[in-house]
């Protein structure tokens, strides 16, 4: 987790990006925020944009924001089970998922505030969008890719006997 701060405010007041990096799929979030939003609220859209969809982490690793040092974020995470690893100051290596995700990001926002100006937060789903469904040679597939289990069912058609499962169709 870490944070691309000083954008140009957006009509909406959001002036900060949130990023939520997935260690094994590479998949990341990008949530606008105020640069001033209280933790309570960042919590609250944790809760509803990472752990609502993808379940609660065993571990995380974050920047020392004092966000992140915070008494409140720890125990928040505590709560949910998490353990915090704190990257090491000037250590950017420690999170480096994070930080390069980080660069790829402000270069796609570059061109987006260059076409959308203070527009940047409505286009921002479709440079997270993008950025997910880009190659990672580290995975060997796009992160969206990495969330499905491929299947070896076999194809379910009109020459399985009437069978209309893929279970069916192999007791055949």
């Amino acid at each position: 987790m870490d944070f691309i701060t000083k954008l140009p405010k957006s009509s909406q007041g959001f002036d900060t990006i949130w990023v939520i990096v997935d260690r094994l799929t590479k998949s990341a979030h990008f949530l606008p925020i105020r640069k001033n939003d209280p933790l309570d609220k960042l919590a609250r859209l944790y809760l509803n944009r990472i752990v609502a969809r993808h379940e609660i982490r065993v571990s995380i690793i974050c920047d020392r924001d004092e966000r992140f040092t915070s008494n409140f974020w720890k125990s928040f995470q505590k709560a949910l089970g998490t353990d915090i690893c704190m990257s090491t100051a000037y250590h950017p290596e420690t999170d480096g998922q994070s930080e390069r995700t980080i660069q790829t990001l402000e270069d796609m926002l570059r061109a987006c505030v260059i076409n959308f100006g203070k527009g940047w937060v409505k286009h921002l789903p479709l440079v997270e969008f993008s950025y997910n469904n880009s190659y990672h040679a580290s995975i060997k597939a796009a992160p969206y890719g990495g969330w499905r289990i491929p299947t070896d069912w076999p194809e379910v058609n009109p020459r399985n006997n009437g069978k209309d499962s893929p279970d069916q169709a192999m007791d055949a």
